[in-house]
């Protein structure tokens, strides 16, 4: 018992510590968003803007086509987040209701897939692209975020399935609905905090993705935002600090915010399929 409050004070100590390690490189990237080009190239900066500026956001939207870009990485995260859940809904409710062989091996390629590093699987994709001529283009870059997606929604929304009482579905058949019937009317409005939660990670992914966008798109007009901030660094590797700051710090806060509406819906459905699994 003595070395119980010990204990939970070190337990305490490493979760603050594991805070500041995360929030560091935020809280370093908005100061510096709001610093002027002196403060930025001192040779003893500080954690606090001495003489806070908005000058480095104006600049990186003069120098780049900031929200067009934004707008491409809006639509292409919406997009896929949308058909993500629409395929990964019906296939988590046959995967969690029909305990069979195949849903098996579903749930396993639901594992497997996510060890594989982009690099495996770029070429393939590209050949794929390629011969559906949606090379450097929006909808090509919209269906590899579905398919990169899709495992992660697959496994949280067969949590969320799991989680629903497969009692309530019996008491609709013996009402005579069907099986689509059912689904739609009883299992999809149980599993609406769930699709939320899976769509919004689905964008939050899509939103942040970098690698796929750089190799697939190639035309400047169709560009997302994170492609768009490599352009801040010039042909020598020195970058514009001020600008590339601000522009990061916007391209950011969408994520941050959206994650932090989702953070409970995920936990939760860990949680769900850790019970029901």
């Amino acid at each position: 018992m003595r070395t119980r409050p010990a204990a939970r004070a070190g337990q305490y100590a490493a979760l603050l510590a594991y805070l500041v390690f995360l929030a560091f490189p935020f809280v370093w990237l908005a100061s510096t968003a709001f610093k002027p080009a002196t403060e930025v190239a001192g040779l003893h900066p500080a954690w606090i803007p001495q003489d806070p500026t908005l000058a480095n956001f104006r600049q990186a939207f003069e120098e780049q086509p900031l929200l067009r870009a934004a707008l491409n990485s809006l639509l292409t995260a919406s997009a896929a987040a949308l058909v993500a859940v629409a395929v990964a809904t019906p296939t988590a409710y046959v995967m969690a209701r029909h305990r069979s062989a195949l849903a098996r091996a579903a749930t396993g390629w639901v594992v497997v897939s996510q060890a594989f590093p982009f690099v495996l699987l770029i070429i393939p994709l590209f050949l794929v692209l390629k011969n559906l001529r949606l090379i450097d283009s929006l909808p090509g870059l919209v269906l590899v975020y579905v398919v990169w997606s899709l495992p992660f929604a697959l496994w949280m929304l067969t949590g969320y399935v799991r989680a629903v009482p497969a009692e309530l579905e019996e008491a609709a058949a013996v009402d005579g609905a069907g099986r689509l019937r059912t689904l739609v009317s009883v299992t999809v409005p149980l599993l609406a905090p769930g699709i939320a939660a899976t769509a919004l990670f689905a964008f939050v992914t899509a939103w942040n993705e970098f690698f796929f966008a750089l190799v697939l798109l190639k035309t400047p007009e169709q560009q997302t935002l994170p492609v768009l901030l490599t352009r801040f660094i010039g042909a020598e590797g020195v970058a514009d600090l001020g600008p590339l700051a601000a522009a990061a710090f916007l391209a950011t806060l969408p994520s941050l915010l959206v994650f932090a509406l989702i953070q409970r819906r995920i936990t939760g459905s860990l949680l769900a399929g850790a019970v029901k699994g």
